[in-house]
């Protein structure tokens, strides 16, 4: 059964599996033991002293008395009672980590016409969220906004969500994400392109990348329809047509634009005739 954190650095730090806290520094540690035993130390040696035991008697009661106390009640008494202090500086390290900017990804349908990037903007701007990058996406009733956004740590998805909503969006969706999403798409696409060229064979490989979805095999691909565009399927001449999914994460009318580009590239070199070898 997990232990139940009883005070801020326990709920803070505590192993979420085993319940433990992390082991503190050896300094702080020492210290700390040492302000618990003092005064425990120093009342055990005035009662002893003042006994008319043998001066060996007295030796042993003080050492047992002490190795007792130091196992039961100052090591469990300290890491209880300075258990803030004791755990202070990993406290700080992991608030910090807590407050660093959150990279994430958003879509959000939008109508089309003058001031709705503008409020959707302001929304964001109360949550000190800053729009990183911003593609739009002309769809049926509107314009599909895609953002990177940065987001202070402490921010989730529905707060986010809520600031979509509020700045006139629907259909909205957000997911974490990484620097990666920052890589301008249109290199990105250029690259695979060069790497197609080279080996038409690698258009499934390269779509997927580009993508950054999962090949489905025939059968998957006819398992069932695609209900909410996250599946996308490109014709090849060779390959039969090839079904990508991205569960969670629809893909936009650019991104099957480059990939359907990109078949046709395979298609038109893996057609052309090898060149005849020089006399």
């Amino acid at each position: 059964m997990k232990p139940t954190a009883r005070n801020p650095a326990a709920a803070d730090l505590s192993c979420e599996v085993c319940g433990l806290m992390p082991e503190p520094t050896k300094t702080r540690l020492t210290l700390a033991n040492v302000a618990v035993m003092l005064p425990i130390e120093l009342l055990v040696h005035a009662l002893v002293v003042g006994t008319h035991l043998p001066y060996l008697a007295k030796v042993l009661v003080l050492t047992l008395t002490a190795t007792v106390l130091v196992i039961w009640v100052a090591e469990p008494s300290a890491a209880r009672m300075l258990r803030g202090w004791l755990h202070a500086p990993a406290l700080r390290h992991h608030r910090k980590l807590g407050s660093a900017p959150a990279l994430w990804r958003a879509r959000t349908v939008l109508q089309d016409h003058p001031g709705s990037l503008q409020k959707i903007t302001r929304a964001l701007a109360r949550l000190d969220t800053n729009i990183l990058s911003i593609h739009v996406h002309p769809v049926a009733g509107g314009v599909l906004d895609e953002f990177v956004l940065s987001a202070p740590g402490n921010l989730s998805e529905r707060h986010l969500l809520e600031a979509l909503h509020d700045g006139g969006g629907s259909s909205s969706r957000v997911w974490p994400t990484t620097a990666l999403a920052m890589a301008d798409g249109q290199t990105k696409a250029l690259s695979l392109a060069a790497r197609i060229a080279d080996a038409p064979d690698e258009l499934p490989l390269a779509v997927a990348e580009l993508l950054r979805a999962r090949i489905l095999t025939p059968a998957e691909a006819t398992l069932e329809a695609d209900a909410d565009g996250t599946r996308l399927k490109i014709p090849t001449a060779w390959h039969g047509p090839i079904t990508f999914a991205r569960p969670g994460e629809p893909f936009t009318p650019a991104e099957s634009a480059r990939a359907h580009r990109l078949a046709e590239l395979a298609e038109i070199l893996a057609h052309r005739p090898a060149p005849s070898p020089c006399m």
